[in-house]
């Protein structure tokens, strides 16, 4: 059955409008016509159900057959603050995998050794977007705009914080540590790695050192690492 994103529907409506772009793919690209079943996500948790009533090229018209609210809502919150890699495709990749594989919130940081300072969140929601769709996903994780990492690590956070870097020290495990149905945030940081600065100030902030196995791995591949992790310590 096809699936739409449609962030702005009514639960409480029996119809839906489709955008133009939407219904010239529902209509042109897809094929569907009169009587034809689809299935909606809001990004909140929401799963409808819902057929066409009318399959205008430039606004089909949805009649909402049934609503599941909470759908797959998930037992725990991974937040995940990323250094964005200097080929950005490698964030890509790792926002579509985490996605699928499941993710609440993401935050793009700069850091001292960032090669990339900034990122079209624009084009990474997309990414987002298509991948919810794909996984069958109603709740579209939060992406947030670059933030200098000082800033972000000052901020408050209810939940546990973790750091994960590749400096000796004493570290904990997040398999370990982490208490399950809880509340993470987990830095990782970029292609150099974060700072001995960066590290000591997080660590001033409550954050706890990880590591993420004995491999030295690429940063796109630490933070899947960390979102199988939380999502294994849930299952």
């Amino acid at each position: 059955m096809q699936l739409f994103y449609t962030p702005d529907i009514n639960p409480s409506h029996p119809q839906y409008f489709l955008s133009e772009e939407e219904s010239k793919h529902c209509i042109r690209v897809l094929r569907l016509d009169a009587g034809s079943e689809v299935q909606l996500i809001d990004g909140k948790g929401g799963l409808y159900n819902a057929s066409i009533k009318d399959a205008h090229p430039k606004r089909v018209i949805l009649q909402i057959n049934s609503v599941v609210t909470e759908f797959n809502k998930r037992n725990h919150y991974l937040h995940i603050a990323i250094a964005p890699t200097k080929n950005i495709e490698r964030i890509e990749w790792f926002l579509e995998k985490a996605t699928e594989i499941g993710i609440d919130e993401i935050s793009l940081i700069i850091c001292q050794r960032s090669e990339r300072k900034d990122a079209k969140v624009e084009r990474l929601n997309k990414i987002i977007t298509s991948a919810i769709k794909q996984s069958l996903k109603a709740y579209h994780p939060i992406l947030n705009e670059a933030m200098a990492y000082d800033k972000f690590i000052a901020k408050p956070f209810e939940g546990q914080k973790y750091i994960a870097h590749c400096e000796d020290g004493d570290k904990t495990n997040l398999k370990v540590d982490a208490l399950s149905n809880g509340r993470y945030l987990v830095l990782i940081g970029p292609e150099g790695d974060f700072s001995p600065g960066e590290i000591d100030s997080a660590l001033q902030n409550g954050f706890k050192a990880i590591t993420l196995g004995e491999s030295r791995l690429r940063t796109e591949t630490a933070a899947l690492e960390a979102c199988f992790e939380a999502n294994f310590l849930n299952r």
